[in-house]
């Protein structure tokens, strides 16, 4: 998460399977065992440039410690998860990013050291339309300050930005953010040198490869011409598969040797996670459009335009399902703390909600249809419902 300012420790979080918090630790760079810092529990810490106080976040709020974590207190209530935390050079400034999760989209705020004056940054700024940049989130992400405090750089739509922090003599601070880079590389996570004369970052391209593993050559092959896509999905006789070019995010179906190509979706709609139905006519995903909420569309497998499932529905609609009769879909939310685990009649046009689904995602039938699987937040087990009853 961090690096000491001497650069002797790294700031890391006990966190098994996908716990989203866990104890904070000192671990030394040149080897041995993480030093528990007092009891602090969290993620995304950070320590002060002269290393006396320690800043993290836990759920919605941030905290702050002294550098060895103790006397831990509540700094500020945030309106939303939070993460990506940073110190000014001159310790009177913090900043750190926070998902609104409704749309998804990440943002930069900035508190004073004393808990002061909290408030989003770059309001108004325009932001990404992209579903995500190299970091993973849509908007503003992952920022830090150059040494000398005259920058602050950060990721934003796959780019790199600078915020001029501090006037000189002949020039005045503007509140617009710099480019930094263009053209067909992402850039990510920025970091400037210590000597603050350079910076580094994660760079890719935005692009896939669809590969299959060959069992006799015990190999990764080529599938579909190796086809830039994620999200694969076959029928159930296995004659037809259904995928989602990337970084596009239309939907496809074919055949499984790739004749018979159809596009079955069409831009703004960014598909996701499609599942054929047991017959094989008909196919579901859900729109990951950013700053829109996520609905789960039906469309047939011979093509037509795609229509809403529950355009009334829950607000967050993801990872749909069919029931093994085609008769229901069973479907979670994008992020399981603001949504259960929920079913749709086909027939009747009914919405219910599993009883103490709170908190689960990624719902999946058993093959007779009696049961239904969800994962909890840290993914560390499975909670089984028996539909039947």
């Amino acid at each position: 998460m961090n690096v000491s300012p001497d650069g002797s420790d790294l700031l890391v979080a006990d966190r098994p399977g996908t716990v989203a918090e866990g104890l904070l630790s000192a671990l030394p760079v040149l080897g041995g065992s993480p030093h528990p810092l007092a009891g602090t529990a969290g993620h995304d810490g950070a320590w002060s440039s002269d290393g006396k106080k320690l800043i993290y976040t836990k759920g919605r709020d941030l905290y702050l410690a002294d550098g060895d974590g103790t006397e831990s207190h509540r700094l500020a209530s945030l309106p939303g998860h939070a993460w990506g935390t940073a110190w000014s050079p001159d310790r009177s400034l913090i900043r750190f990013n926070v998902m609104d999760s409704k749309t998804r989209i990440s943002s930069l705020w900035q508190v004073l050291a004393d808990g002061a004056n909290l408030h989003a940054m770059l309001a108004g700024w325009r932001r990404s339309t992209r579903k995500s940049d190299i970091s993973g989130l849509s908007g503003e992400c992952c920022g830090r300050w150059t040494p000398d405090g005259k920058y602050f750089v950060f990721d934003s739509d796959g780019q790199l930005w600078a915020l001029r922090e501090k006037e000189s003599l002949l020039r005045k601070v503007s509140s617009e953010p710099m480019q930094l880079t263009s053209g067909a590389i992402n850039y990510g996570f920025p970091i400037p040198s210590k000597d603050g004369r350079k910076l580094f970052a994660v760079a890719g391209l935005v692009r896939g490869e669809l590969v299959r593993y060959d069992a006799k050559s015990k190999a990764f092959e080529p599938f579909l011409s190796g086809i830039s896509a994620q999200d694969i999905a076959f029928s159930k006789d296995g004659q037809w598969v259904a995928y989602v070019s990337y970084p596009e995010g239309t939907l496809w179906r074919s055949k499984a040797d790739g004749s018979e190509r159809l596009q079955l979706s069409f831009p703004p709609l960014y598909a996701m996670v499609p599942r054929w139905s047991p017959d094989g006519k008909q196919l579901v995903f859900f729109d990951y459009e950013t700053g829109k909420p996520t609905r789960i569309y039906l469309v047939s497998a011979d093509g037509g335009t795609p229509q809403a499932l529950m355009p009334g529905g829950p607000q967050s609609q993801a990872d749909p399902l069919w029931s093994p009769d085609g008769n229901s879909v069973a479907f979670g939310a994008v992020l399981p703390e603001v949504g259960g685990t929920h079913t749709f009649n086909l027939k009747t046009r009914q919405v219910s909600t599993l009883p103490g689904s709170d908190k689960l995602f990624s719902p999946r039938w058993s093959p007779d249809g009696r049961y239904i699987i969800g994962l909890p937040i840290d993914t560390l087990g499975l909670r089984l419902f028996d539909w039947r009853r």
